[in-house]
């Protein structure tokens, strides 16, 4: 994987044909013990063949069992059959109890309404929480009963690469700390609990973004 950063922004190049990676099927997958609370799917990895199909089965496998996030992370320019992967990701969607995506993600599925408007329509279909990440403007975290916003903290952008991820992460380890990782717990968050997951997503973030490479920061590095 390449990236080019030019005004804060990155762009990607991946040289990945015939890697391990794309190649990956069902049968490659690990059978998951009960200590394991949570899956996070996404990116580039839903859309080649047949790891696509992989990951989409693994998902439909374990998500009774533990709790399933996705992240569409949608790359326009990577997807060669948009209806398909469309497709795919409803269907995941509808699995996931926690969906995060940007605005920009969110533009692509061409839906009418506002963001809002298509946010609470979503959750009619299976996700129990929605993050909707507005770059610099922060966050905003909907639920059947809330709307939190979270604004982010204002730091100075050395690289951007590896913020979505880390906001991610951020939102997983505070639900986990808080004793709600858990489908039953997701399906009915208090305003509260969602207003922590995504303040530590958006520190976490803010830390990766303030310095070069994909480097994410440890736990104790976040007040």
């Amino acid at each position: 994987a390449f990236v080019r950063l030019t005004n804060d922004q990155a762009t990607y190049t991946f040289y990945d044909e015939n890697t391990a990676g794309r190649m990956l099927t069902i049968e490659d997958l690990p059978k998951l013990g009960a200590e394991i609370e949570a899956m996070l799917f996404g990116a580039i990895s839903l859309i080649s063949e047949p790891a696509g199909s992989a990951y989409e089965e693994f998902m439909r496998r374990e998500h009774e069992s533990r709790v399933m996030m996705l992240d569409p992370n949608i790359r326009p320019n990577f997807i060669p059959d948009k209806a398909k992967h469309l497709r795919r990701i409803r269907e995941m969607m509808a699995m996931a109890d926690i969906v995060k995506l940007s605005d920009e993600d969110l533009n692509w599925f061409d839906e009418a309404g506002s963001h809002e408007d298509v946010v609470r329509n979503w959750l009619e279909r299976g996700p129990k929480l929605i993050v909707v990440t507005h770059g610099g403007e922060g966050a905003v975290g909907y639920s059947k009963d809330h709307r939190v916003t979270v604004v982010p903290q204002k730091v100075k952008v050395v690289d951007t690469v590896g913020a979505g991820d880390t906001f991610n992460a951020g939102i997983l380890a505070s639900l986990h700390e808080q004793g709600l990782l858990t489908k039953a717990a997701i399906g009915n968050l208090p305003e509260d609990a969602i207003r922590k997951a995504l303040k530590l997503g958006a520190k976490a973030a803010a830390v990766t973004v303030s310095r070069a490479g994909a480097n994410p920061p440890w736990r104790h590095e976040i007040a």
